[in-house]
């Protein structure tokens, strides 16, 4: 079920804001009221996965029982660290099984020298948000070995946490230490739920009326050869590809902040203006900030993170950004998107990032880092690395050619494009502060608010027209 679907929008959201307020206005005591709160909620998410398919509603369930009984058995185990281990292997097992086992299959046929199909084994289909929810399970059951959170008794409250649908899906991916406390004593206010509202409708406007105007441009960009276009054309699809998946999964987690701090949980920020960035070091504190710091608590600082020497700490980086091109999905060209990210983070640990700071012209710091970063992102958005390759040659390809930049662009792109580009941060971030000072004054609440309101309006018109609205990262 997308957040961005009328279903969504007029009934579920509506009914599960509903009966939760009615729960919170029960006479009961505050301790059985939560308890009633968490099994209605987990019963809405277990309604809202099983949606986009029942059939692995099961398999979210059989994580949720792997790693709540990794927790138990851990509590009073001897050797705390087979039943780590034996946690662990379980849920990466079902996360390869799900993720890779076409591409193995695929390899194998290649390698054979047979055609894809050849040995008649049937596709897996990948469930929607599994590397959300494995990663998140299975920080907890790390986090309960290295002795950082307590273990989870109440398996309502566990299986809440894994499957709570706002997050559920799309992340952020939430460690079980930041929402115990919610989880037995969180509280609506007023306050939260006006600052929910007001996440939720600018998420809902980042992802409807922005992020799907450029994915029409995109996608019917990458649609066609690279051949076919010179290099109006591929800037063009790079750039808006590059908005499209910031404002899509930014959105999208806006939207997710924002429902939850309705229901009285507090989700950490996940994006943090990325596109301002004047290093790919500094983009990567900036972008996905749930996932990276996911790798740097479990992966990198495991391993030795930069406590070893400049040459583990290059190993390790390698490895990290490895696994996060793995972690993306089941394609090479994710695979050597990972790998690109940790040469160039191995530079700018050698010598790159100390250029990067003696030089005091920002704009060309700024540059620098988001030519490398749309660069990634079209080996990210390719099929194949032979793909990507003739991609960006075509961005530095001259001639005439039938296909032209005025063939995708229209007033309406161009508004939203200039708008993109504004938004991403380069009007926010500088004005951050003083907005802070200045936010619950009257001169600014007002507007806000009727801003909100036509975002909102605008966005389900949108909806409702049935235009264009994929989601990238729900193939994750």
């Amino acid at each position: 079920m997308l957040f961005s679907s009328i279903y969504f929008l007029w009934v579920f959201l509506p009914t599960v804001l509903v009966v939760n307020f009615l729960i919170e206005s029960v006479r009961l005591k505050r301790e059985d009221r939560i308890r009633l709160k968490n099994l209605f909620l987990l019963t809405a998410s277990l309604v809202f996965y099983a949606w986009g398919g029942f059939y692995y509603l099961f398999l979210m369930l059989a994580v949720i029982l792997i790693n709540y009984m990794g927790g138990r058995f851990m509590e009073k185990a001897d050797n705390k660290k087979l039943i780590l281990i034996i946690t662990i292997i379980l849920n990466i097992s079902l996360l390869f099984y799900f993720k890779y086992f076409n591409l193995f299959i695929s390899l194998a046929e290649k390698i054979s020298k047979r055609e894809p199909g050849a040995f008649g084994i049937k596709e897996v289909v990948l469930p929607i948000g599994i590397s959300f929810y494995i990663f998140q399970a299975m920080s907890y059951v790390i986090d309960v070995y290295k002795e950082k959170a307590e273990v989870q008794k109440n398996i309502i409250n566990f299986a809440l946490y894994v499957s709570l649908f706002p997050q559920l899906i799309a992340g952020p991916i939430v460690k079980y230490s930041d929402i115990e406390e919610d989880l037995r004593f969180r509280k609506e206010t007023i306050e939260k739920t006006a600052a929910g509202i007001k996440r939720f409708c600018y998420g809902l406007g980042k992802k409807v009326i922005l992020a799907n105007t450029l994915a029409e441009v995109a996608d019917a960009i990458w649609e066609k050869s690279p051949d076919t276009f010179g290099a109006g054309v591929a800037w063009l699809g790079m750039i808006c590809y590059t908005f499209q998946i910031y404002y899509d999964f930014s959105g999208y987690s806006d939207m997710a902040i924002g429902i939850g701090k309705m229901l009285g949980f507090n989700f950490k920020e996940n994006f943090n203006y990325p596109y301002t960035s004047l290093s790919v070091t500094e983009f990567w504190r900036r972008w996905h900030i749930s996932l990276s710091s996911w790798f740097r608590e479990y992966v990198y600082i495991p391993l030795g993170g930069n406590r070893k020497g400049k040459v583990r700490t290059f190993i390790n980086i390698f490895i990290v950004f490895l696994l996060t091109g793995i972690w993306h999905g089941a394609n090479l060209t994710f695979f050597f998107w990972g790998i690109y990210y940790a040469i160039i983070l191995i530079l700018e640990r050698l010598f790159l990032g100390k250029v990067l700071n003696k030089n005091r012209i920002n704009i060309l710091n700024s540059i620098y880092t988001m030519l490398l970063v749309m660069i990634g992102w079209v080996f990210f958005r390719s099929d194949t690395i032979e793909y990507a390759n003739i991609y960006i040659s075509r961005l530095f390809a001259g001639g005439k050619f039938n296909t032209t930049v005025l063939t995708f662009l229209s007033m309406k792109v161009i508004i939203v494009l200039i708008a993109a580009i504004l938004f991403s941060g380069i009007v926010q971030r500088p004005l951050k502060e003083k907005y802070e000072e200045i936010k619950d004054r009257l001169f600014i609440r007002i507007p806000d608010i009727v801003l909100q309101i036509l975002v909102l309006a605008y966005s389900i018109i949108l909806i409702i027209s049935g235009t264009y609205n994929p989601f990238i990262y729900f193939q994750f």
